[in-house]
């Protein structure tokens, strides 16, 4: 028998919500479930599953009906629990996209190609207690800065009184879009930027932008997150979403 990932307490809160989602209690659901998380924990091709999960394409149909529905990305969302707003922490990371993934047009399915290989990248905010709050997929050739402004609009920041990132995110127009929502930006400014100092850090805090990256390092330690074998950008999107879902499920 494979090892799973859920216990009963995890299943009966996430059944719950996946009948919300108008997801039909089949006898079979929670080794549907488990069969997907298994994938998303091992990057085992679809047709390698255990045959315990069932039959791996009617998993991998249910996986891509509902990755087509964005219904991971609604368990997500359902799943967060109280978040400690007071702090914000953002940032992103590389991911190498496997020659599995490779598409005819890889820049609409969010696959960038670089001397370094191809690559995708994730964006991540996390509360002050590192716990995930929102994210986008990007090709890996993308600046940070150039999407932070697109998806730090998603956030509630009524609540926030800091959100913190690294140098990546030195931008006066993202300072502003942040500040005008009576939350400090502790954003530190480029050393080739000779106009503005750093008095308005809190050097303190800024050392606590770790738990963005133990976030990270939480979720790849799933291998379909670590390395990006799904060609479409809503299967792999839907894969992270599962992952940080999982991380609020553990709560």
């Amino acid at each position: 028998m494979p090892r799973l990932m859920l216990n009963n307490k995890q299943w009966t809160r996430l059944k719950a919500i996946l009948l919300k989602q108008g997801i039909y209690d089949k006898e079979n659901l929670r080794k549907t479930v488990e069969g997907i998380l298994y994938h998303m924990r091992t990057g085992i091709p679809w047709r390698d599953l255990p045959k315990y999960f069932g039959k791996s394409n009617t998993i991998y149909k249910t996986f891509n009906r509902w990755s087509a529905a964005n219904k991971s990305m609604d368990i997500f969302k359902q799943l967060i629990d109280y978040p400690d707003m007071e702090w914000i922490f953002i940032d992103g990371t590389y991911v190498k996209a496997h020659q599995h993934s490779n598409v005819a047009n890889p820049k609409e399915q969010a696959i960038g190609q670089s001397v370094g290989g191809n690559t995708s990248k994730i964006h991540l905010a996390v509360d002050a207690h590192g716990n995930p709050l929102e994210f986008i997929i990007t090709d890996g050739s993308v600046h940070d800065v150039k999407v932070a402004p697109e998806w730090i609009a998603k956030l509630d920041l009524s609540e926030t009184s800091i959100v913190c990132a690294d140098k990546g995110y030195d931008s006066e127009p993202l300072r502003e879009q942040i500040e005008a929502e009576d939350t400090h930006a502790n954003i530190p400014v480029k050393s080739n930027n000779k106009k503005k100092g750093n008095h308005h850090m809190d050097w303190h805090l800024y050392k606590c932008r770790h738990v963005v990256e133990n976030q990270f390092n939480k979720i790849k330690n799933y291998r379909a997150i670590a390395t990006r074998f799904d060609k479409l950008k809503r299967n792999y999107e839907n894969n992270v979403a599962l992952a940080l879902a999982y991380q609020w499920l553990k709560l």
